[in-house]
Parts: structure tokens; C-alpha cells; sequence
């Protein structure tokens, strides 16, 4: 029985058809009607981002909660892709919705030049999951400035202009997030940002011919150990990496390689900038994803999870070298939402929730014990399935035309058209996943139940049968 055939789930065993709550209808009439007028609005007025604005027919939300949605029909879908891979602490968590109200009762906002209770416990909490010599937060809107401002404390600590980045990898959208960033998107905004890519440590892709993750780690970091020589080490303000890179490919560097690139840095003097925005709070399994190397960053970037993205939050977290360096010397940066009472409550809500009800360490279990091996017989069975790899709630299926040669379904920058069928089909089982080029991420909320993930990966299991036929030419 393919894909195409087999009938909808109910995906929470509710005796619905996946399309309603539990114990409930689903959404009313009046709704879905509102949902309706929205996208109506939506196509006359909103310019999308990372879009050809006229071919777009964007889903409409109209309610989640925990780690499911409905579309703008009603039709109910679990989240696997916790959005833009933010909702850690999954959608409606009464903690964060209560803690924004009582803040936003007490003091819904004020100028960033003046302290405040919510964003001072903000601050605390995020340093204490960070190492002892990590004790400042200097808070943005999101993952992009916060790499802007990092990248800017790095040249003015070390009076050095040129940073590294990886190809295979995204920092943001806005000017030098974007030529930070080493995939497609970064082209079109191309100049002369002062920004040196190089090749990452991809061992399923490997780009020096590694025979495995011990060969990849030795090859990559002398390649990169080459470039700095080549640049000029003493030119080098900071070399920028994602602890795992999210939407590049969720690819996990190889043993060895992040402890390499901190010699480095310390050899010559250069920052380490360590971005936590999409695998930071407890996305990975640890509260940030560099704690599985044993590495200790200079600077930390943040944003995403930090408060399950109810409210935008970003920041740089830095090391007490860094913080020095602008004791007595005024920081020429700021922000006028830097800060901002109500995306600090919610932090310090969804920090203290993942805490309290051990989300972190759910996403480690889970993956280690459901998605994992559950993915590993996905990829036994279909042959399109080249690679299976992640961590905690953090996880990608490679597509391929052939698991020997390795050849993705559309070369790379392009979406293969069958990606949308995939798509189109889980979401008619009632499962929304994440979809990049020419694999299907899957990232859930931190608190969702294993029988969750047993049907979600259950689904997609299914769909691929269509990838399957498309690389047989059916």
C-alpha cells in the first residue's frame, strides 16, 4: 500500500479523524471562517520573506497548542517543526502565557537604559547554564543581530576585521548575517562584508574525501588551519560556527573537530563565536548543543527556544574577556526592545518550565530511544533515504537518487519537486514537517510523547513511499 493510497490517522487516538481536539470538534465554523478572511489579507497585503511573492499560497494557522496545530480548514497536524524550530516548550505552555500576562499587567515595557526584574532574572538564568567565565547578556530582537553584535564585539576586542564562517550553514538574515551565512540565500546580498567562508566538517559529504569522522575532523581543520595561515591569522577577529547547523543540514561535526577549531582560535587570539540560535535550549538534548564537544566558546549567540518564540528574544552571551574589553570603553551598539520586559518573562518562564518539567532531558531520552532507532529502520527500508543523523529533538532524513554515489534529489540550492508532494501528503495524514532542499527535518517540541513521535515518524515512513517512486521513475 503506498503513500497515496493509505487512508488519514488519528494521530492522538481521539476517535476523530486527526482533524479535532481532543474531546472536541475542532475548531468553529466562525474560526475557520476568520482563518479564511485572514489569508485573504494575507495575499493582498503581506510581503513573505525568502519568497517569489506571487506563487505563494502560505497555510493558515488558526490555533495550536502542545505540539499540534490546525490549518486554516481545521484540520488538525502535530508539529514537527516546532514552527521555525522555536517552540521548545511547545504551543500554549500555560507557564510562559501567564507569565507574559502578569508582566505585561506589571510593566509591559520600558527603555532598554534601565533595569528591569524580568530581564535581570533573564540574564542570570541563561549564564548559569553557560561556563563560570560567561556572566553578560547583551539582548537583541533575534538570532540575526545577535550575530551581528557578536561578530562586532569580536573585531573591536581584538582590533581585527575578517571573520570565518562555514559554508553549509545559516547566521541570519540581515546584512552581515547574510554574508556570515554559507548557503544560497547569503548570493543575492553578496559584498565585501569582510567575511572568509570556508568548507565544514560534513562526513556524509564529506568535501576531502574522509573515509570517517576521525579522517574528516583531521582534514577539515587542516584545511581551515590553512585558510587562517593563507588570510592572516593575525587579520582574524572570530571564526563563527553553529554548534549543529540547523537548517544547512542538521549535520553533527565530527568528534574532535569543535575542540580543534577552539585550539585554533586560542593559538592565534581569535574569538570563538559559537551560534546556539536554532540548537540552543535544550533543542539538542543538553541546553546547548556545544556541551556535547566539551568546548567552552568565547561568545554565544542565542535566540529561538530561549523563550519558545512567544515573544521575539535574541542575545550574545559573553565570556568575561570579552565584557572587559568594554568596561571603560562604551559599546557602540544598541537596541531599543534590548531586553524587552515581556520576552523576558517569557523566558524566565520557559526556562524555569524545561526545568521543572525535565524537557531537556525528554529530548535527549527520545531521541536517543524513539527517533533514532526509529529513523534507522526508515532508512533500512526506503532507498531513497540516503542519511539519517541528530540529536534530542533535532533530526534530519537526507534524500537521495542513490544511496552508493550519494546524489541528492536536485542539486544543491534546488528543491526537488517531489518535496512538495511529500509535504502535501504528510500534511493530509495530519503531520506537518520541516522541509530544506532535499530532506525533511524533524523537530518537534521538546515535550512531545513518544506516541507522538511514533505517529509522526510513522507518517513520514508512509509518504516517503512517493520519493521512493520518483527515484524509480514511477
Amino acid at each position: 500500500m503506498t503513500a497515496k493510497t493509505t487512508e488519514p490517522i488519528d494521530p492522538a487516538g481521539t476517535g476523530t479523524d486527526g482533524r479535532g481536539a481532543p474531546g472536541e470538534a475542532g475548531p468553529s465554523a466562525a474560526a475557520i471562517e476568520a482563518g479564511r478572511r485572514a489569508y485573504e489579507l494575507d495575499r493582498s497585503h503581506v510581503f513573505h520573506s525568502w519568497s517569489a511573492q506571487e506563487s505563494l499560497t502560505p497555510m493558515t494557522v488558526i490555533d495550536a497548542e502542545g505540539s499540534w496545530i490546525w490549518d486554516g480548514e481545521g484540520n488538525k497536524l502535530l508539529d514537527l517543526t516546532s514552527q521555525l524550530v522555536f517552540t521548545n516548550a511547545g504551543h500554549k505552555h500555560p507557564k510562559i502565557i501567564e507569565a507574559i500576562k502578569a508582566q505585561a499587567e506589571k510593566l509591559c515595557t520600558v527603555a532598554p537604559q534601565h533595569a528591569n526584574d524580568a530581564r535581570s532574572e533573564a540574564a542570570r538564568l541563561i549564564t548559569e547554564l553557560l561556563p563560570d567565565d560567561i556572566n553578560h547578556v547583551f539582548f537583541t530582537n533575534g538570532g540575526a543581530d545577535a550575530n551581528e553584535h557578536a561578530v562586532r564585539m569580536a573585531r573591536l576586542h581584538t582590533g581585527r576585521r575578517k571573520v570565518f564562517s562555514a559554508y553549509r550553514s545559516y547566521h541570519g538574515g540581515t546584512h552581515l548575517a547574510v554574508n556570515l551565512t554559507g548557503d544560497p540565500r547569503r548570493i543575492a546580498s553578496d559584498d565585501d562584508a569582510g567575511v572568509e567562508h570556508f568548507l565544514p566538517a560534513y562526513t556524509y559529504r564529506s568535501y576531502f574525501n574522509a573515509a570517517d569522522e576521525a579522517q574528516e575532523a583531521e582534514r577539515a581543520l587542516n584545511h581551515l588551519r590553512d585558510l587562517v595561515m593563507l588570510e592572516g591569522a593575525g587579520q582574524t577577529a572570530a571564526i563563527i560556527l553553529e554548534a549543529i547547523p540547523g537548517t544547512a543540514g542538521i549535520y553533527l561535526p565530527p568528534p574532535g573537530y569543535l575542540q580543534g577549531v577552539r585550539e585554533l582560535c586560542d593559538e592565534h587570539g581569535i574569538v570563538l563565536i559559537i551560534d546556539e540560535v536554532m540548537s540552543g535550549f535544550g533543542r539538542a538534548g543538553k541546553w546547548f548543543a556545544h556541551q556535547h564537544y566539551g568546548i567552552e566558546p568565547d561568545i554565544v549567540t542565542f535566540a529561538k527556544g530561549v523563550n519558545s518564540g512567544y515573544v521575539p528574544m535574541g542575545g550574545v552571551a559573553m565570556d568575561d574577556a570579552i565584557y572587559a574589553t568594554f568596561a571603560e570603553r562604551a559599546y557602540p551598539g544598541g537596541l531599543t526592545y534590548s531586553g524587552h520586559p515581556l520576552a523576558a518573562a517569557a523566558a524566565v518562564a520557559a526556562i524555569s518550565a524545561m526545568r521543572e518539567e525535565g524537557m531537556v532531558e525528554n529530548a535527549l531520552t527520545l531521541g536517543e530511544e524513539v527517533i533514532g532507532p526509529r529513523l534507522a529502520a526508515l532508512k533500512d527500508r526506503h532507498p531513497s533515504v540516503g542519511d539519517v543523523r541528530g540529536v534530542g529533538m533535532f533530526w534530519a532524513i537526507e534524500l537521495v537518487k542513490d544511496k552508493e554515489t550519494r546524489e541528492p534529489l536536485a542539486s544543491y540550492g534546488q528543491t526537488p519537486a517531489v518535496m512538495s508532494e511529500l509535504v502535501a501528503e504528510a500534511r493530509r495524514r495530519g503531520v506537518l514537517p520541516f522541509m530544506n532542499m532535499n530532506r525533511l527535518h524533524i523537530c518537534p517540541p521538546l515535550n512531545t510523547t513518544a506516541e507522538e513521535l511514533i505517529f509522526g515518524i510513522d507518517v513520514l515512513d508512509a509518504v516517503l513511499d512517493l520519493a521512493d517512486e520518483s527515484i524509480r521513475g514511477g
